[in-house]
């Protein structure tokens, strides 16, 4: 993995081989931003570069060294991975999951391209609807490791992604490894949520914060990687909303926003003519969704509403919506305004709030649905 694999970011590339050069590199690193702005890329680039036995005055890893051939296949030995795992049924009731434990799922993940979802990594893992974390078995693992003696004389890099999903006992017990690091140790942790950390966690490592993708950055890449043509690549680039994965998403026939389009459209059609029989069918519908699929639908659903709701404003500018989509808001938008935006924002939260608290599914879009009824009549 080199930094001309990462999607833009060049500015923050540069400040990462810029502390190596200078002689300031921190011995942790918190590299936060949004899903999909290629946080995790950066930090697979800046491992490898660190582990590179030719990388000195130069502005990335080699590439063709020993040590880059192992990072390359994730097998480096000294380059140590930390992620949140699920309890396995065939797991004992004691047993903490550690990283290693899904180590294989791991590394077949990043096979498939730095760039990747929690949802990805549960499916690879085989649990959809449980809920990941770090446990405090992976900081005693993690300690473990670190407290070896390099393998090939140079640094270990411990890469962490999302460390706000570790437990109390295993924040505390990574605090004490940040505050005395072994030697020649570098953390890079790859937040989306680093307010979640202790405060003694975040005080303790430099914070590099990295934007969104350009528009500009992910059309070349579309047009570079994937030979989309250049209007195509602009459309997708501009509704992306900076981030690689929702680009690529946009690329994928038959894709989930496909799906939620369909369900988003056919409530809309069911409120508008007050079919509450057909109504309750659709609830019926997304009950049989995931909680985590339903709670995807719903931040569709608002976005949407925000599209249309701006699309009233004919600036095509200030619209990021996929072809399909904008063929829908051209007749439907003019129901979504300003005597009722706000209301239906506010029913898209309430509702992810309830499906976040285990409220039956059923009831809470058919309750949605019935009060579409009511707010598409707002004039």
């Amino acid at each position: 993995m080199k930094f001309t694999d990462v999607i833009g970011q060049d500015e923050a590339a540069k400040r990462l081989t810029g502390l190596v050069a200078e002689g300031r590199l921190p011995h942790a690193l918190m590299l936060c931003g949004p899903e999909g702005s290629g946080k995790m890329a950066l930090a697979l680039a800046f491992a490898s570069y660190l582990l590179c036995e030719r990388h000195d005055g130069a502005d990335d890893s080699c590439g063709e060294c020993r040590q880059c051939k192992m990072a390359g296949k994730w097998e480096h030995p000294d380059l140590h991975f930390t992620f949140p795992t699920i309890k396995l049924p065939s797991m004992s009731a004691e047993h903490k999951p550690v990283s290693d434990d899904f180590a294989r799922q791991w590394r077949q993940l990043l096979a498939g391209g730095p760039y990747f979802t929690m949802n990805q990594w549960l499916e690879m893992m085989g649990g959809e609807n449980q809920q990941a974390i770090i446990t405090a078995g992976e900081s005693d693992e993690l300690a473990r490791k670190l407290s070896l003696k390099s393998s090939q004389g140079g640094y270990k890099v411990s890469v962490i992604w999302l460390p706000e999903r570790m437990n109390q006992e295993c924040a505390n017990k990574l605090l004490k490894l940040i505050e005395e690091p072994p030697s020649r140790t570098v953390f890079v942790m790859v937040s989306e949520e680093p307010d979640k950390l202790l405060d003694t966690i975040r005080s303790r490592t430099q914070r590099i914060d990295i934007r969104r993708i350009g528009d500009d950055e992910i059309r070349q890449a579309l047009t570079a990687r994937r030979g989309i043509d250049g209007n195509t690549a602009a459309r997708i680039a501009r509704m992306s909303g900076g981030s690689w994965l929702q680009a690529i998403e946009a690329l994928e026939a038959g894709n989930e926003n496909e799906l939620f389009l369909d369900m988003f459209i056919q409530l809309m059609r069911l409120a508008y003519m007050r079919n509450v029989k057909e109504l309750k069918r659709w609830s019926e519908t997304m009950q049989g969704f995931g909680r985590e699929k339903q709670k995807r639908f719903l931040t569709y659903f608002m976005r949407m509403a925000r599209e249309n709701f701006m699309y009233n404003f004919q600036k095509p500018e200030i619209v990021y919506m996929t072809q399909r989509e904008e063929d829908f808001a051209r007749n439907f938008a003019r129901f979504v305004n300003e005597n009722n935006i706000l209301q239906i924002t506010d029913l898209g939260n309430k509702a992810i709030r309830d499906i976040g608290q285990n409220a039956n599914a059923k009831i809470v879009f058919f309750d949605m649905a019935l009060q579409m009824i009511v707010l598409l009549l707002a004039k």
